[in-house]
């Protein structure tokens, strides 16, 4: 993550996620709560997608630990220098470990969504844990930095800690759309947090570099958080507008259907009596 690119992974992890998240949500409330509209070939369709999520979660991971270790300047699976008598590129270490528990999180949501082996909200709990321990490893990994350095990560763990807490909830609290939308807007907070950080300590392309010590880029990079914020909220409210609409169009099409089959039935017991 030394890097504009090794931010941009993670980045580019949390926004597709939470992106699919705000229309797979809004979709699951409006099956729940118009289900003459979903089919179960819907309801198959979803478990499937469940699956698919996982095993993407799970693939995003092993290519984050791929990059983190195999890069030119990598550790390459060594965790202590001999030679040198020291640990061998920790920030990559942690990054690893970050990335580890995500997967662990993707292979945990195939099991529990091909196999009754688990309780369900086991994907939960460990997607909870996952957040969590992405937060941990983030605290303790500006120590010693500068000083706008130190506030983006920490405004970082903001969302970070806040999805850990969420998910958390959802242990108990299933199927709540209110906490699942919650959630999806801190992920795609955090994807677009971790390009801004990108931009800012490692500019691309050349860019001017940022005042690390500048207290006024630390006034302006909190109001830049709030709006990235706005965005996120931006997009769950249309995708959730846009998915609910759909909805509604589909049920005015199959009440319709519905109430031609009840006059259908009608006539036939009328027939009925009159014989």
């Amino acid at each position: 993550m030394a890097n504009f690119k090794g931010h941009a992974l993670p980045g580019s992890f949390f926004l597709i996620f939470g992106f699919w998240w705000s229309v797979k949500y809004p979709f699951k409330h409006a099956c729940r709560k118009n289900r003459k509209v979903c089919s179960s070939g819907s309801k198959v369709g979803l478990q499937r997608m469940e699956i698919i999520e996982g095993a993407t979660k799970a693939a995003f991971a092993l290519i984050g630990m791929i990059a983190e270790q195999f890069v030119p300047d990598g550790p390459h699976l060594r965790l202590y220098n001999y030679e040198e008598k020291q640990w061998s590129h920790l920030m990559n270490w942690q990054h690893s470990t970050m990335y580890l528990f995500y997967g662990i999180s993707g292979i945990v949501d195939i099991i529990t969504h091909t196999t009754k082996v688990v309780p369900v909200a086991i994907d939960r709990l460990m997607l909870s844990i996952a957040v969590f321990i992405e937060g941990f490893l983030f605290y303790y990994h500006v120590h010693g930095r500068a000083m706008l350095d130190v506030h983006i990560h920490l405004l970082l763990l903001v969302a970070v800690f806040a999805g850990a807490l969420c998910v958390f909830l959802e242990v108990f609290h299933r199927g709540n759309i209110i906490l699942e939308l919650f959630r999806t807007s801190l992920c795609i907070l955090q994807g677009s947090w971790f390009w801004q950080i990108g931009f800012v300590l490692y500019p691309p392309g050349g860019g001017p570099e940022w005042n690390q010590m500048d207290h006024n880029n630390m006034l302006f990079i909190t109001m830049c958080y709030c709006w990235h914020y706005a965005f996120a909220l931006l997009i769950v409210a249309i995708n959730y507008g846009i998915i609910t609409w759909l909805v509604q169009i589909k049920m005015k099409k199959v009440e319709p259907i519905q109430m031609g089959l009840l006059k259908s039935r009608e006539r036939e017991e009328e027939s009925e009596d009159e014989i």
